[in-house]
């Protein structure tokens, strides 16, 4: 008589899922409570994951592997281009295999121009993840003559950085 009941109230919840298109709350229960208790204590997948495991698989699904590699490059700038370099030097962003890297003045961009080849190799040594094909040195930026909300269209004073 038990079962009868059960597949009474089971062919309900099933027609009634089917014309709704959705489950109700009693069947989305029923079926938290059937697969809890079909759970082993030590079936597969229950077994403790160490942290680095756990920190690592989380990375990978949310594909942040490159951003903590780009984000360790550039923290670790002065290791690759050396002390010097690095203080004249600022790692800015990474576009499609494209490293741009600021630099204090074009005279140190211009040197490390030079030193292209060579970081270029330590980087990719030290960060495969990130691909990196080129590197672009530039210097500072020039200032904004552009005040206020208004501005006048045209090339603006011409002999201050030439």
């Amino acid at each position: 008589m038990a079962e009868a009941a059960d597949f009474s109230v089971d062919f309900y919840y099933r027609m009634r899922k089917s014309l709704a298109g959705r489950k109700s709350r009693d069947t989305k229960r029923r079926e938290e409570q059937a697969s809890r208790a079909n759970s082993q204590p030590f079936e597969a997948g229950r077994s403790p994951v160490s942290v680095s495991n756990s920190i690592d698989s989380l990375l990978k699904s949310f594909s942040w592997e490159s951003q903590i590699s780009e984000a360790d490059l550039f923290n670790q700038w002065a290791k690759i281009v050396g002390d010097q370099n690095s203080l004249n030097s600022t790692p800015e962003h990474i576009n499609k295999g494209q490293l741009v890297v600021r630099c204090k003045s074009t005279a140190w961009a211009t040197q490390l121009r030079l030193m292209q080849g060579q970081i270029l190799q330590r980087i990719n040594q030290e960060y495969p993840l990130l691909e990196i094909t080129t590197l672009k040195f530039v210097g500072p930026d020039a200032p904004s003559w552009k005040k206020g909300p208004l501005s006048v269209p045209g090339r603006g004073p011409r002999d201050t950085y030439g």
